[in-house]
């Protein structure tokens, strides 16, 4: 592979390195997603295409990284893209499930709770008490692909009148048509 690359010209060489670290780093964000998320298999074959494209690349230009400063940072712009570029893809595909805690008045818990009975959504109410008023708390499982329409109909619904707290899940069983 060395002697490939020595017989083309060194700004391709340069591309060439920047665009395998780019996917390579882009794989490697996706893997460690999927990982935490619990799909070992997909990630282990990430892992795998991953491991590959690092070997080759390593073992190409270890020898030369140090002393040619275009290649290392040719090298270092590829990692920080593939950084990027991995997490954006990520952030397409949600991949996982999220939970939603909204904390409401009396008022647009009603609406809330018409709208997600109307979409057929599993939720949960608890009653509780803020620094002012009476208020609710709503728990929502849902996939996080999903997440954003549903959180966008219900700040509809409710004129903007509710708090929300998203976050990751990892684990979950049972539910209202949620059983994983």
């Amino acid at each position: 592979m060395s002697e490939f690359l020595a017989s083309i010209h060194p700004a391709l060489v340069c591309i060439l390195i920047c665009g395998a670290k780019i996917v390579e780093i882009s794989i490697q964000s996706l893997k460690t997603c999927m990982m935490v998320k619990g799909q070992r298999l997909r990630a282990a074959g990430l892992g795998f295409i991953e491991c590959l494209i690092w070997g080759l690349v390593i073992s190409t230009i270890i020898g030369t990284l140090g002393d040619n400063i275009i290649l290392l940072l040719f090298y270092c712009i590829g990692y920080a893209a593939g950084l990027f570029i991995g997490s954006t893809i990520e952030s397409k595909i949600a991949l996982g499930t999220s939970n939603l805690e909204l904390i409401a008045s009396d008022e647009s818990t009603k609406k809330i709770s018409a709208y997600l009975k109307e979409q057929n959504r599993g939720y949960t109410v608890f009653e509780g008490h803020g620094s002012k008023d009476k208020m609710n708390m709503i728990f929502i499982v849902l996939s996080r692909k999903e997440t954003p329409a549903v959180l966008k109909d219900i700040r509809r619904v409710c004129d903007n009148k509710v708090f929300v707290v998203a976050s990751d899940v990892s684990k979950y069983a049972g539910g209202y048509g949620m059983v994983k």
